[in-house]
């Protein structure tokens, strides 16, 4: 019987698993923690019965991926839960810009920039399955949908600061800042659209949704379904070595390229294992998790209707503190990203107490506690949070690092989102899953299409493990 192994449980590895597990092919899974998920485990940090989620949080990819809706996860206990606005960007005289579902409604709350935000995000957002086909793939394809994927591309392609030319008003010019900086990088290179261009238009086609009892929900639906195929998971299994696998038929790393370089050693050809250790990460997530007792007293109440808020202030200042942190500067105001999941989930909060998610974007790497910063970022718009605080919990960057060995330097999009790795990652390839030793294939998110709750790394390397076996 064919046999595979997959080292690492996040869920592009147990993606990997479940696309094998479903041609047939007997799968173990390798997990080196005690708990499977990678960046999608929960837990309750701070007081009991509060829950956190320890890294992914709010999943527009997940929901909208292809192949985790092929899974049917709702089986298996998966159920997405919708905030009634999806997002909110606060400035600091209390006006507030809104993203809802509705493309509509969100461009009537813009005012005289809500045609621009409809011709920028509409004709995505209506179109995103189509596309999704297409972006979640490496960038060498033959596109199933060339004209759509073009009009996308056309704008992906543009600066962040240039596509914000479009906007006047800083609640739209803000909004549309905090979406791009989810590029984890400058917002005046080329691409560097791309990434809030794609995520706006998944909010607007499908929301942001959180998965009910916390993200760990997600995978362990996605563990549940591999039992039932068959498959196997294994914790608290470190693997450093290829050696430690015997000779499966396939092997599967859900690793960073640095770590695939490690395991495969020798095996590995030279080139690439030298484009392997070439492979560039970029700023670090600094994580701060707070019970509060009540809700945050956003100086715009609005604001405490949305499950995701971003913290930064107008475009300028937002690009500015994500130049900062790729110079390898700490910003006295860093953009911070805040989710209030419980608002959606309330099965996640506990005597009146309720769970505050918040990360601040740091650089790469940094040795500081950046707890002050993302509390005095949260008071800037919520006077009076501090007040709340009841507990904390934070995870520095060699915690994250710690956490899941994936997050270099705590980067937790698992490498750097310039030009280059954008569009070739983690190497210059026709198939960039390849480790170019027969049978091993690289899985994680630092392979097309990148970082989300997607599985979409998995289900494409595994769909080129298949095409191997079917060649031998």
């Amino acid at each position: 019987m064919t046999n595979a192994v997959v080292v690492g449980s996040g869920p592009n590895g147990l993606a990997a698993a479940l696309t094998l597990a479903e041609r047939g092919i007997k799968v173990r899974v390798l997990e080196a923690r005690d708990t499977i998920g990678g960046g999608t485990r929960s837990s309750e940090n701070t007081l009991p019965g509060l829950i956190h989620d320890d890294c992914s949080a709010f999943h527009p990819t997940g929901v909208a991926s292809p192949f985790m809706q092929s899974l049917g996860l709702e089986k298996y206990g998966l159920t997405w839960l919708w905030p009634e606005i999806e997002l909110a960007h606060p400035l600091d005289d209390g006006r507030a810009a809104l993203l809802w579902r509705d493309v509509g409604r969100t461009a009537q709350g813009l005012g005289v920039d809500g045609a621009a935000w409809a011709k920028l995000f509409g004709r995505s957002a209506r179109n995103f399955d189509a596309l999704a086909e297409d972006v979640f793939r490496p960038i060498i394809h033959i596109p199933d949908h060339p004209i759509k994927l073009a009009h996308f591309g056309l704008n992906a392609l543009l600066p962040a600061n240039w596509s914000v030319k479009r906007l006047q008003t800083e609640e739209a010019r803000g909004l549309f800042g905090g979406l791009s900086a989810h590029v984890f990088g400058r917002l005046d290179t080329p691409l560097s659209s791309s990434v809030g261009i794609m995520l706006g238009a998944a909010a607007h086609a499908y929301g942001w949704p959180v998965a009910k009892g916390g993200s760990r929900a997600i995978t362990d639906a996605m563990a549940a379904k591999l039992t039932e195929l068959g498959g196997t998971i294994e914790t608290g299994v470190m693997i450093t070595s290829a050696d430690q696998v015997g000779n499966p038929d396939i092997l599967m790393l859900n690793v960073a390229p640095d770590a695939a370089a490690r395991i495969l050693g020798e095996r590995l050809p030279r080139r690439i294992r030298r484009s392997y250790k070439h492979f560039k990460f970029g700023p670090g997530a600094f994580k701060a998790d707070f019970a509060i007792e009540g809700d945050i007293p956003w100086a715009n109440p609005d604001v405490g209707r949305a499950g995701t808020v971003h913290l930064g202030g107008t475009f300028e200042q937002i690009a500015e503190a994500e130049a900062q942190t790729v110079r390898g500067e700490m910003p006295a105001l860093p953009f911070t990203l805040l989710g209030q999941q419980y608002l959606a989930d309330p099965s996640r909060s506990a005597g009146g107490f309720n769970p505050i998610y918040a990360y601040a974007h740091v650089p790469h790497g940094y040795p500081y506690d950046a707890t002050e910063a993302i509390t005095a970022q949260i008071e800037r718009f919520a006077p009076g949070f501090r007040g709340q605080i009841r507990s904390t919990f934070v995870r520095n960057i060699a915690d994250m690092e710690a956490y899941n060995p994936n997050f270099v330097g705590g980067d937790i999009s698992s490498g750097y989102n310039n030009v280059r790795q954008i569009t070739m990652r983690p190497r210059i390839a026709l198939n960039p899953y390849k480790t170019g030793v027969p049978g091993v294939y690289l899985c994680s998110a630092s392979t097309p299409p990148g970082a989300g709750v997607h599985g979409m790394s998995g289900f494409n390397a595994a769909t080129s493990a298949l095409g191997y076996l079917d060649k031998n």
